[in-house]
């Protein structure tokens, strides 16, 4: 017994603050979150809250402003994971036929994902200024200079949910793509030789070498890079709110519902759309979790 207690017990102990302090930094706060939303503290000023069960989720899903923010979440996140798993394999590719000064493009393909989400925001809010004509800003600007006015757009401010919310992926997707990129260029860099070599020999050609022989070796990547990049984009909010502003009813997502209800200090129904998040997240992560676990037993 002792000997047990020798042999775990330093690490232990190296453990516990960081178990402490995750114990009550977020499983702690989330606990705080849901026995909140079951309340009725709906204003600052109300004493003792009331239980009310699930009065507030029973509420949001009849409320038509949240139910515009999840369909503005769904177009959102099916554009930014589209459009980033395509840029970023599309990348990867190019750089692993080994194309001259590779070392330089993914140092310019990583770049974005060292800026910061609101520093991006605003810069992306000037881009896509839906100003058009002889009052053309950003990206509707360059067009008219290029004699491509065809090309300008009123960008999140106009169209359809598919069109605004496509608009606002779009800073989402150049930031990220480097990032799916460097994924798979190390799925590309860790297949062995021999299996394309194997594959040459048969007769292969370099399209079915792809097919049939590489991308099947990415899957496992290719479905990691799937959850991060959704689990990603149901927390968007420095970036949307730095480019449409919090009041935009357009282009709204739970995330900035959630702190447009807090800021009016109705902290039960701001901790039921943080509930339903994390629901929404839990179910993209825990399927992954359990997939990921039992590949390992099974090796």
């Amino acid at each position: 017994m002792h000997g047990r207690i020798r042999t775990w017990g330093p690490g232990a102990l190296v453990l516990l603050p960081t178990v402490l302090l995750l114990g009550y930094f977020v499983y702690g706060l989330i606990a705080w979150s849901f026995n909140t939303s079951l309340t009725d503290r709906h204003t600052a000023r109300k004493g003792p809250a009331d239980y009310v069960g699930l009065e507030n989720y029973t509420n949001l899903f009849g409320e038509e402003r949240f139910l515009n923010s999840l369909k503005n979440l769904g177009v959102l996140t099916v554009a930014f994971i589209v459009g980033t798993l395509i840029f970023g394999l599309l990348w990867a590719l190019l750089l692993e036929k080994g194309v001259p000064g590779e070392s330089v493009f993914r140092s310019v393909f990583l770049f974005p994902m060292a800026i910061s989400m609101i520093a991006s925001g605003v810069v992306w809010g000037w881009l896509l200024n839906p100003s058009q004509g002889d009052e053309a800003r950003g990206l509707n600007r360059l067009f008219s200079i290029l004699q491509l006015n065809f090309l300008e757009n009123s960008w999140w401010t106009a169209g359809s949910r598919w069109t605004t919310m496509m608009s606002i992926a779009l800073p989402a997707v150049w930031q990220l793509s480097g990032y799916i990129m460097a994924l798979f260029l190390a799925g590309f860099r860790g297949i062995p030789p021999e299996l394309r070599e194997a594959a040459r020999v048969d007769g292969a050609s370099e399209f079915k070498l792809y097919r049939h022989v590489l991308f099947p070796q990415l899957s496992p990547i290719a479905l990691s890079a799937l959850i991060i990049l959704g689990h990603m984009s149901l927390k968007l909010f420095d970036l949307i709110y730095a480019i449409t502003g919090p009041n935009q009813f357009r282009t709204e997502v739970p995330s900035i519902y959630m702190w447009n209800t807090l800021l009016r200090s109705d902290q039960a129904k701001a901790a039921a759309i943080a509930i339903v998040m994390l629901a929404v997240v839990a179910v993209l992560v825990i399927p992954y979790v359990a997939y990921t676990v039992r590949q390992e037993s099974n090796e």
